[in-house]
């Protein structure tokens, strides 16, 4: 494998979308576009084939693939705003130099390099939009009520770079999806390993809470006839991080993330604050003690302190494991490397929990630098993405059955 030429891309991709701090590549933007363009211009001076779905997801497969089963490596190419370089892109590029050297080993192996469109939700409120749109997982009508910070919606976004989001289905041929990804984290670098093996991705739990007490004026109300939904919404808080500790050792987290107080006036007692809170984890029934602990908590906070709650259910999503055998299989092929690694969850969402419950599927995660992610100050080394296209090679080369033309991939320990 040529680091070299892992270097040159990442160096000619660095300044799209470049800003004062950042990047900034948002979904089916003209900055997205033109990484895309640029992905397709390095298969291209490899002697690949770049071509793209009706929903803009690019493909580069080899030269004279037959029709059939098909292993994909991939992940996104666009950015938050003002967000780091590395991102997403690291994955795309770890399965163009894996099918580069297997291209320069002369095999005729049946691999794909695919950058989704649209991973990130800045651009419309609606994650992993192209990896859900390549099994089918979104409708139309959900398109048309995604939209932007200017109105427009993700559907006419779509058709206007003229892409067909109209008919989904899912693909019948994926035999693996393969995922490299920044940590996110900084589980691995605090554990001083190069490689991480991705056992599941948790999947969040979110919703709102209302407090609603009186507003009153803050120097003429004493303080045992106050009805302050802040002071609520304080304790509310509180327990949202105890109940995330209790279940720790089950990987949940549990995150107030957003605060919303009025009048938010200096003399006012607040009347009515609402927070924002993140449930997540690998262990469904983990998550699921998490969030009921957390309402009996608030009942009680607005019971005891007489002012009227509710609750609003933003999203849920059930945790996704990755295939055991891959993960098994990826281990091994880590060990024989002589990588210093271990499995782990995802507490952030990837692309490969879409692809996940359509065909069998595995993450690899590297370092980034004080585990700093979607922000400028976002880094990984080259190095550490080399490492982890070479565990894709190796992982790949080992499963790959010449004589029978397939995959056989190992059966979990």
């Amino acid at each position: 494998m040529d680091v070299g030429m892992l270097k040159d891309w990442f160096a000619r991709m660095y300044p799209v979308g470049a800003a004062k701090r950042g990047v900034t590549r948002l979904g089916y933007s003209d900055e997205e576009d033109e990484m895309h363009a640029l992905l397709r211009s390095f298969a291209e001076e490899l002697g690949l084939i770049a071509t793209e779905d009706s929903f803009g997801n690019t493909f580069i497969s080899f030269p004279g693939a037959k029709a059939g089963g098909r292993v994909l490596i991939g992940s996104h190419l666009d950015s938050v705003p003002e967000g780091g370089r590395y991102d997403g892109v690291a994955g795309v590029l770890a399965g163009l130099l894996t099918m580069a050297e297997f291209g320069a080993e002369k095999r005729s192996i049946p691999l794909e390099t695919v950058a989704f469109r649209c991973e990130e939700s800045s651009a419309f409120g609606l994650a992993t939009v192209g990896s859900a749109l390549f099994v089918g997982m979104i409708d139309p009508e959900t398109l048309h009520i995604a939209k932007n910070a200017d109105g427009k919606s993700l559907y006419d976004a779509m058709k206007e770079k003229g892409y067909t989001p109209d008919n989904v289905s899912a693909p019948s041929d994926i035999l693996a999806y393969l995922e490299l990804h920044i940590e996110q984290g900084r589980v691995l670098e605090a554990a001083g390993k190069k490689l991480g093996i991705v056992s599941a991705i948790a999947a969040p739990v979110r919703f709102r809470v209302f407090f609603e007490g009186r507003q009153d004026h803050s120097g003429a109300t004493p303080m045992g006839m106050r009805k302050d939904s802040l002071c609520a919404a304080g304790e509310a808080l509180l327990a949202v991080e105890r109940c995330g500790e209790a279940e720790s050792e089950f990987a949940t987290v549990a995150t107030v993330g957003i605060i919303r107080n009025e009048p938010n006036a200096l003399n006012v007692i607040p009347g009515c604050t609402s927070l924002g809170v993140d449930v997540r984890g690998i262990d469904a029934e983990s998550v699921r003690r998490a969030v009921d602990a957390i309402r009996k908590e608030v009942a009680e906070i607005g019971r005891r302190r007489g002012v009227r709650f509710r609750f609003e259910e933003i999203s849920s999503s059930m945790p996704v494991m990755m295939d055991p055998s891959i993960v098994h299989g990826l281990c091994s092929s880590a060990e024989r490397l002589g990588a210093d690694f271990m499995t782990m969850p995802s507490g952030a969402g990837h692309d490969a929990m879409k692809i996940a419950p359509y065909a069998p599927s595995g993450m690899v995660f590297i370092p980034c630098r004080d585990g700093v992610s979607h922000s400028p100050e976002e880094h990984a080394e080259i190095d550490d993405v080399f490492l982890g296209a070479r565990l894709l090679h190796e992982f790949l080369s080992t499963n790959w059955k010449e004589n029978d033309r397939c995959f056989s991939f190992p059966t979990a320990m």
